[in-house]
């Protein structure tokens, strides 16, 4: 009789070290890994999962620290690659370069780290991410003339309505010393980050020795990547002096390799007294995160 009892009790604590260890490792999590959390409200959570089961999701962040997720609240968590993250941990977004059209920028802002050059048939265009919400860029044709700094500050980003304000400020360098440009500017972008539509509104200055000039400007450009592969891109600018308009129209298609790279041909015309000219060559751009 002790021994059938001795023998109940041995394999109730058999099944029972089956039971917590069958828990712990429901609740264990490879926190080397990164994953990106993603809510059924469209919100995004990108950090290492420290322990998760049938109700919620424990998430370390670099942003918010450690977070939990009720699991009715979840969408889909998926591990994300060493290619999709910057060095500091962050989502490299799954568009590098989604905070230009083809000229123009929108409010969105460039993280920290997601450096990236653009090679233009006329010279290249270098863009830094300083911080999260405030990036510089250089632009300048293969001779070195002009070259054009640029500067923009994000303001707000919520609920996909994002604000910003930005200038360029220009020399035309060794071929002309005396010339400079400066387009101080101020951006409002409606969307997701690889889906929306901007409008930007700045003051184009041209100064010099003995002579100087300038207008209103406004932009108004768009986005929408259909697939990881494509992505359609628009861009216009309007010079408003003296009662006057000119605009410059650039719709363009951009095709994605990867994170990393990417490729845009464009097509531009312009648009002047009624009249709309076409430029008789395509537009080409060669985009390379740094």
């Amino acid at each position: 009789m002790k021994s059938s009892k001795l023998w109940v009790a041995f394999l109730s604590l058999l099944l029972l070290a089956g039971m917590t260890s069958q828990i712990y490792a429901q609740n264990e999590s490879d926190t080397t890994k990164t994953y990106m959390v993603i809510k059924n409200d469209g919100s995004r959570y990108v950090g290492k999962i420290i322990s998760q089961d049938s109700r919620e999701v424990v998430l370390s962040t670099k942003d918010l620290g450690e977070i939990v997720i009720p699991k009715h609240e979840i969408k889909e968590i998926r591990e994300l690659s060493e290619a999709e993250i910057t060095d500091d941990g962050r989502l490299r977004r799954d568009n590098t370069f989604a905070t230009r059209y083809y000229i123009s920028t929108n409010a969105n802002p460039i993280s920290k780290g997601e450096n990236y050059i653009i090679w233009n048939l006329y010279g290249p265009d270098v863009q830094f991410g300083i911080s999260d919400d405030f990036g510089v860029g250089l632009v300048t044709t293969w001779f070195g003339s002009p070259i054009v700094g640029s500067a923009k500050y994000s303001l707000y980003k919520k609920n996909n309505v994002g604000l910003a304000i930005g200038t360029l400020l220009g020399t035309g360098s060794w071929a002309s010393p005396d010339y400079g440009i400066a387009l101080p500017f101020g951006s409002v972008t409606i969307g997701e980050i690889n889906k929306n539509i901007s409008l930007s509104v700045g003051y184009g200055a041209v100064f010099g020795t003995g002579s100087s000039g300038g207008g209103a400007l406004f932009s108004l450009a768009g986005m929408n990547r259909v697939s990881d592969r494509v992505s359609l891109v628009f861009d216009s600018f309007v010079v408003m002096e003296d009662s006057e308009a000119a605009a410059l129209i650039i719709p363009a298609i951009r095709l994605h390799s990867g994170p990393k790279k990417a490729f845009q041909l464009g097509f531009a015309g312009v648009a002047v007294d009624g009249e709309l000219l076409s430029f008789p060559f395509p537009f080409l751009q060669w985009y390379r995160a740094l």
